[in-house]
């Protein structure tokens, strides 16, 4: 057992934060330290502790946010987080956050948090919502029968927050009410309790209201095929007896505790709390009424999606030129500053070319997450999950899953540890191993590439839909058909099992706060830049590395000897035409003899029936450390060097011109959507292996996923080209 911390390394008194998902907390947390932790308007946004150092008069504390529970039985992971954090640590004082729109529910977790006897201030958040509801608290009365100091809060607007920290200074300096409430219980139950409490206390070392509240939790929690680590044997053996024999003599223990606390807060609930009438119907009713309708509210979702990725295939473009251009005149400034050679080649065409391969995708990124943002604040993704459980029960899951699908379209990442919410073991790992087929935003700029390339100047479907917003369209909506279709088939086979009631809250519509959301938006844009950057950095520089090296002295000296020649016969523009093309002529020679150039050939056989050819190859065997990189890739194998970016129109114009052995366009209408699809199916990302890795607590499913997905990207891609050249599609 791990001894349970006091405090700090630096002795810092501990504060928790504990609350229901989706009760602001995090908000407060925001508030309060000072920091920039992500807020959202759906339940499972926070999945670990967080902590800040918060001055509160003249001491310093540890301010922590932890993970959003219902109750302290825990069933899943983010659950066990704060429970661990509650009954085995030391806080100083414990801050229980409640929406006191939906008090009843809240003051269950109160409850608990005050029966361990752990100096709490329970602070009713979102009471402006409240009071437009009809409802008013008598704080003092609630309090008293708590045994904890109420304080109501608007965190959002800093309402009340002078008050919580009065109420958190006075807890701390052991001024303010801490008498842990006494729940009836009926005999068998209190025995039941009281058996298990001993345990408790001699296991854990902890007063007899921990060992309460620590026997209550077992008793409702511990199962024989549970999820929960670190639980003592000792614990859960007394824990288990007692559950097998009051079913054995016909009684419900889970009944009889959760019914025993509501019983209590029912009276608490009475004696405190008063409801006026309110006639008029609310705008949340009014909204919902379309918005979570099984057939409106698909087909406006549908909609919604659409207009986003319309904003999104446009709205970006003006600021990636706006840098393109930036970076295309850093690169100038250098080529004029120093002489030829390798020095130059490596700061051009490495450091400054890979600097601006991630800056360029930061326009579309940040445009995404703001969108997506805005979606999350306002209170609408959780309808859509509402809507989509329906779709999800044909593949074996529920809507709750799809919180962390849809954060998949940002990043693969910290959707599979938004995971965590889901309670099952098995949906959980069926949710992490289908997602990544959920197109990311590193998918994006090959996307974009592809598109400008290949459907540029298409005249607008029925004269209203740009080609482009429909193809980028189409490889989301595959994307999304390829995760439920995955998740279908990981469900009936290796995860087999039964699909869970589904419980999600959907919290009344509000108007995001366009601070938290932009500093949000940044936070996720910095991490890529941070994250991803730094990998596309790295990789753009290697692979200018193997792309420049070894190089042919007898390549280089047939070239020198018509470059003299080219200017013995010609002058002014004609000689410059001559040696562009001489120079174009030995870079294409010359990569073909670099280590990367090998490599493409090696693999070409492979990879030619899907449509590609072995300078596709070479940038696909890069994207592996990072999508993203594919692009870059490709601008280097092309000689593009810095402008080698999605928008960039002399790779564009490169990759239009470029042909096969057999002299056949090598970009098509068709190869282009087979490459695209290739993107969309296949594994191309270090990062979410390790982090699958680490959420599974094994090595087998990540490579389980590297496996299937590479081999569905190939046998779908070959499937989609192949077709397209029976049909007469490919020739070019």
């Amino acid at each position: 057992m791990r001894p349970p911390p006091a405090a700090t390394s630096d002795a810092r008194p501990l504060v928790y934060l504990v609350g229901n998902p989706n009760a602001g907390k995090t908000t407060l947390f925001n508030r309060l330290a000072g920091t920039r932790a992500r807020t959202g308007n759906y339940p499972g946004v926070t999945v670990e502790r967080r902590a800040s150092k918060w001055s509160i008069g003249k001491r310093d504390v540890e301010l922590v946010d932890l993970p959003g529970t219902y109750s302290l039985s825990a069933s899943s992971p983010e659950e066990q987080i704060a429970v661990n954090a509650l009954l085995r640590d030391r806080p100083a004082v414990v801050v229980v956050v409640l929406d006191t729109t939906s008090l009843q529910r809240g003051l269950y977790l109160a409850l608990q948090v005050c029966e361990s006897g752990l100096p709490t201030v329970v602070a009713l958040n979102m009471m402006d919502e409240a009071r437009a509801a009809g409802l008013s608290v008598d704080y003092a009365r609630l309090g008293a029968l708590l045994g904890a100091t109420v304080v109501p809060l608007v965190a959002s607007k800093d309402e009340g927050i002078d008050a919580l920290t009065e109420a958190i200074s006075a807890s701390l300096d052991g001024r303010a009410p801490n008498t842990a409430p006494r729940v009836a219980l009926d005999d068998a139950t209190e025995a039941d309790v009281a058996a298990v409490a001993v345990v408790a206390a001699d296991t854990l070392h902890v007063d007899a209201n921990k060992a309460r509240a620590w026997a209550a939790w077992a008793l409702l929690s511990v199962e024989d095929r549970d999820e929960l680590g670190d639980v003592p044997a000792s614990l859960r053996d007394a824990a288990r007896a007692r559950q097998l024999a009051a079913r054995a003599a016909g009684r419900d223990l889970d009944l009889a505790l959760v019914g025993a606390r509501y019983a209590f807060l029912d009276r608490a609930v009475d004696a405190a709390v008063s409801q006026a009438p309110v006639l008029a119907r609310s705008r949340t009713d009014r909204l919902d009424a379309v918005l979570v309708h099984p057939v409106l509210g698909l087909l406006v979702f549908a909609t919604v999606m659409y207009l986003v990725f319309e904003g999104l295939f446009r709205g970006s473009e003006p600021a990636m030129q706006l840098i393109e251009g930036g970076v295309s005149a850093t690169q100038e400034l250098v080529l004029n500053m120093l002489g030829p050679g390798p020095l130059r080649d490596l700061l051009v065409d490495g450091v400054i070319a890979g600097v601006g391969n991630v800056v360029v995708f930061v326009p579309q990124i940040g445009l995404l997450f703001f969108l997506l943002g805005l979606l999350e604040d306002s209170g609408y993704l959780a309808r859509v999950a509402f809507v989509i459980d329906r779709l999800m029960k044909v593949v074996g899951l529920h809507g709750k899953t799809f919180v962390p699908l849809l954060s998949g379209f940002a990043c693969a990442i910290p959707a599979v540890m938004a995971t965590r919410t889901i309670s099952s073991r098995k949906d959980r790992l069926v949710t992490m191993l289908a997602l990544p087929f959920m197109s990311c935003s590193a998918r994006l700029p090959i996307y974009a590439l592809v598109i400008a390339t290949v459907f540029a100047g298409e005249r607008p479907i029925a004269g209203v839909f740009s080609v482009g917003a429909v193809v980028l369209f189409s490889m989301y909506v595959l994307s999304v058909v390829a995760t439920l279709g995955v998740a279908a088939v990981l469900r009936r086979t290796v995860l087999r099992g039964p699909r869970p009631t589904f419980v999600l809250e959907l919290p009344p519509y509000r108007l995001p706060l366009m601070r938290n959301l932009l500093r949000s938006t940044w936070d996720r844009v910095r991490a890529f830049l941070v994250d991803a950057g730094t990998i596309i950095l790295a990789m753009t520089i290697v692979l200018w590395a193997v792309l420049s090296f070894p190089k042919s002295a007898t390549v280089e000296a047939e070239h020198e000897r018509e470059r003299t020649a080219a200017h013995a016969q010609l002058r002014d523009a004609a000689l410059e035409s001559r040696l562009a093309a001489i120079d174009d002529d030995e870079a294409a020679t010359q990569l073909e003899h670099s280590a990367a150039g090998r490599l493409g050939k090696l693999v070409e056989p492979a990879i030619a029936p899907l449509g590609m050819d072995w300078r596709i190859g070479i940038g696909v065997i890069g994207s592996f450390a990072a999508r993203e990189v594919f692009v870059s890739t490709l601008g280097i194998v092309f000689g593009i060097g810095a402008s080698a970016d999605e928008k960039s129109s002399s790779l564009r114009e490169r990759l239009r011109d470029a042909r096969r052995g057999d002299g056949s366009r090598l970009m098509t209408p068709l190869s282009g959507v087979a490459l695209m699809v290739f993107f969309v199916l296949a594994c191309q990302c270090m990062s979410t292996l390790a982090v699958v890795r680490r959420e599974s607590g094994s090595w087998k499913w990540p490579l389980l996923m590297l496996t299937y997905m590479s081999v569905l990207a190939y046998v779908v891609t070959l499937g989609v080209y192949q077709v397209g050249i029976a049909l007469g599609w490919g020739v070019g």
